[in-house]
């Protein structure tokens, strides 16, 4: 990735969000643009901060624990600190996520016999039985 500034627009278009997406995370000091008037120009950092705050959301990470994870980087550590707390924050998620597949799929087969079900009285009563 280059070293080069990009504008709001370059990042909106690069990165499928919109100016209103990154002015809010922006104020919730998960990203630091430079500003030159009324301009925003962002940097490698920025980029990848970005990346990060996206691949989280997908994830369902909260914007607050992104925030602190983003907070952990360190590389005089070599991030050491803030893999560890990724992976920590990143397994407790995945058992969430998980939990909520084998809840959706109870509530997907007993909807299916639900349905059975009632198939099976609507055609018990269109036949006049």
């Amino acid at each position: 990735m280059s070293d080069r500034l990009m504008t709001i627009r370059e990042m909106c278009d690069t990165y499928d969000v919109t100016p209103r997406t990154l002015r809010f995370y922006e104020s919730r000091e998960l990203l630091f643009p430079e500003r030159r008037g009324q301009h925003r120009l962002y940097d490698r950092k920025d980029r990848a901060r970005l990346t990060l705050i996206l691949r989280g959301k997908r994830f369902g990470f909260s914007l607050e624990q992104i925030r602190q994870l983003l907070e952990l980087y360190d590389p005089a550590e070599r991030n050491l600190t803030q893999a560890t707390a990724t992976i920590a924050t990143a397994r407790e998620r995945l058992a969430d996520m998980e939990r909520q597949q084998e809840e959706l799929a109870a509530a997907i087969t007993d909807l299916r016999q639900q349905i059975a079900e009632g198939e099976t009285m609507l055609k018990t009563l269109q036949s006049g039985a």
